[in-house]
């Protein structure tokens, strides 16, 4: 009766913390307790009578707020009792406005980010797992079929050979980078540097990229710098990182004979530097721009395209444009994928 009576009135407490509501249970005892001494004291009752009517009614008025103040205990710690169990889904309810409901709002919001943790976990293993898996088969099978005559070790079956171990090497190094992120053990080392050469050497490295490991060749590389004498100051190593991907990306997912621009932009006073990497594939739809960047959104990158990648590159990409305390995302664009990154200038520092 007790519970279903502090829930009533619950949504009317008028108390904004405990201490206050364990000064309101002394207050109500005292004037409890001095009420009937003075109605006793009138009606020529007994002390001892007095004194019992007072003990119950103080204990009636401990055990009613009392029970308001532990029962969210007790609910708090079946909960943690469950999370310490593996159960990540279980949250409170605290219909409170006292230190117990602020307790109740972190505890759902640090099981919230412990489920989220344990899903990125399990979703880590697998896709993992599914992608070593891909390559390490298909490369077995090419030596196999070395192995045991059904093919010969001509230059082609060598660079399938190759292709899946540039693949796997690939998803390595992917995987340590991202352990790098995690323990954020990756300094910048901001300096100047002129754009125009800079993203020339990136796009003649993707143009080299495309033969034995690449099997897009006929997609053109176009490169836009205004102005041509355009200077930038960012980690050139971590940016090389960014723009390759997405050029890759850009590649990966582009139309037959189809176009890839790259384009860099001064952003005025503050000297920072904004790149658009531009194709002319299908696009990403507007539901899945941001998940294209979590780890492994293979989702969202399968609808840009035939092959997803390991959908690690696109998570580093914007770890790396976010140390520099710049933004990377898929901005609106009439056709095809537009790609935008913007990065600050020297005076605004990168955490």
């Amino acid at each position: 009766m007790l519970t279903r009576l502090w829930e009533a009135l619950r949504p009317f407490d008028p108390l904004r913390s405990v201490k206050a509501g364990l000064a309101s249970m002394v207050v109500v005892s005292v004037s409890l307790t001095t009420f009937l001494s003075f109605v006793a004291f009138h009606a020529a009752i007994e002390l001892q009578v007095i004194v019992i009517l007072a003990v119950i009614a103080s204990l009636l008025v401990t055990q009613f707020v009392g029970h308001g103040l532990v029962s969210p205990l007790n609910e708090l710690t079946d909960a943690a009792r469950a999370m310490a169990r593996g159960d990540y889904a279980r949250r409170v309810r605290f219909d409170r406005r006292d230190e117990l409901g602020e307790l109740g709002a972190t505890f759902n919001r640090m099981a919230a980010d412990l489920e989220s943790v344990d899903r990125h976990r399990k979703e880590l293993v697998a896709n993992v797992s599914h992608e070593l898996r891909t390559p390490i088969a298909a490369l077995r099978a090419v030596l196999e079929n070395v192995v045991d005559g059904v093919s010969d070790a001509d230059p082609e079956t060598m660079r399938t050979a190759l292709r899946q171990t540039e693949r796997l090497s690939g998803l390595v190094e992917h995987l340590l980078d991202l352990s790098r992120l995690d323990n954020g053990v990756v300094p910048l080392r901001i300096r100047r540097f002129e754009v125009w050469p800079y993203l020339s050497n990136v796009l003649g490295e993707a143009n080299s990229a495309k033969g034995p490991a690449h099997s897009r060749t006929d997609v053109h590389l176009h490169l836009d710098v205004h102005p041509p004498d355009l200077t930038a100051h960012a980690d050139v190593e971590r940016l090389h990182h960014v723009v390759a991907n997405l050029v890759d990306n850009a590649v990966k997912h582009s139309p037959p004979h189809g176009r890839v621009t790259l384009r860099a932009r001064g952003t005025g006073p503050a000297q920072g530097l904004e790149l658009e990497v531009i194709d002319e594939g299908p696009g990403i739809p507007e539901c899945d721009r941001d998940r294209v960047f979590e780890r492994f959104g293979r989702a969202a990158i399968a609808s840009h395209g035939k092959d997803g990648g390991t959908g690690l590159g696109l998570a580093i990409a914007r770890w790396a444009v976010d140390l520099h305390g710049g933004r990377v995302r898929v901005a609106e664009s009439p056709t095809g994928c537009r790609m935008l990154v913007t990065l600050p200038g020297p005076s605004r520092p990168a955490d």
